[in-house]
């Protein structure tokens, strides 16, 4: 059977177009594209007509796509969307514009986002005691369990790129009063978890990141232009490479962050937000390095795809 997982985020919408051959995700086709569907959304509880207009027109490109790759078959289309259309007063609204292209888009609570997330950045570490972080542009999800076996502790926070920026990072760039006052909401914010990690005598040996965040820090530091994901995944990072990348680019504008090799432009007014939120998680997990991976939500949407199948 062949899937196409669509994953509607707060910054991105992304495709992947797969088959799952004896439990193993076969990547066929990968997209994605910024959008900002989230903007504004923190502060005003709803999604922009202009956002509405951006995904639905990016959807519509996927679904055209995903019709060449239909082969012998229909391929099976799963859209999901987070952060964003969950906080959203007009979700439903944006749903039946979906709705009208042929897409069945299913707003999906934090607790299954987590999951989905650990199912797909778990694949090749069958276990292994693990730590996943997701962080997006409206929240964060952080998942403790073990590769192939499954999920012990998951919160989704409502921290994400986006949402810290809009909420803190005013100044351009930020000052050092901006970034101390996330750096302190986050660590006060993801520390709970780590206890309640503790609490079940669960201790990772390994952190593995997903993202745009994550994947940017390997990237940067090595002056990947143009991006190639397969140079990115399962790089370890350490701590002192995400810091470094971090005072880099914090002491930026962002029109001279946007030229910074390795980093998407687009990606530039956000990024200092995220690695704040990379960089705390990091240090909470007490683990001297993460892993970043290309594999996440949108393996987690097809592998769950077809086990249901």
């Amino acid at each position: 059977m062949r899937y196409a997982a669509i994953d509607i985020g707060t910054v991105t919408c992304r495709l992947l177009v797969a088959d799952v051959i004896d439990g193993e995700v076969r990547d066929l086709c990968r997209r994605s594209e910024i959008v900002n569907l989230g903007a504004g959304v923190d502060a005003e509880g709803t999604l922009s007509a202009d956002a509405i207009d951006r995904v639905c027109a990016k959807v519509e490109e996927y679904l055209a796509l995903v019709g060449t790759y239909a082969g012998d078959g229909p391929v099976q289309v799963r859209c999901m969307a987070t952060s964003a259309s969950r906080d959203a007063r007009n979700a439903d609204e944006f749903a039946a514009r979906l709705a009208a292209l042929g897409v069945d888009m299913s707003v999906i609570p934090g607790e299954r986002e987590a999951g989905l997330s650990f199912l797909g950045a778990s694949m090749g570490y069958d276990g292994e005691r693990l730590l996943v972080a997701d962080i997006g542009g409206g929240s964060t999800e952080l998942v403790a369990g073990v590769g192939g076996q499954g999920v012990v502790h998951a919160h989704s926070f409502d921290i994400g790129c986006r949402r810290a920026t809009e909420r803190l990072l005013h100044s351009d760039p930020p000052t050092e009063e901006e970034t101390r006052a996330l750096e302190e909401w986050v660590h006060g914010e993801f520390a709970g978890f780590f206890d309640e990690l503790a609490g079940k005598d669960f201790a990772p040996e390994r952190f593995v990141a997903v993202a745009g965040t994550a994947t940017s820090v390997v990237s940067i530091s090595q002056e990947i232009d143009p991006y190639d994901p397969k140079r990115v995944h399962g790089q370890k990072v350490d701590a002192a490479t995400v810091d470094q990348v971090y005072r880099r680019l914090a002491s930026m504008p962002v029109d001279q962050r946007s030229q910074v090799v390795g980093l998407q432009p687009k990606r530039a007014p956000l990024i200092v937000a995220g690695l704040i939120i990379l960089r705390q998680a990091l240090v909470l997990s007490q683990l001297p390095a993460y892993y970043a991976s290309e594999t996440d939500i949108l393996e987690g949407i097809v592998l769950d795809a077809a086990s249901a199948h």
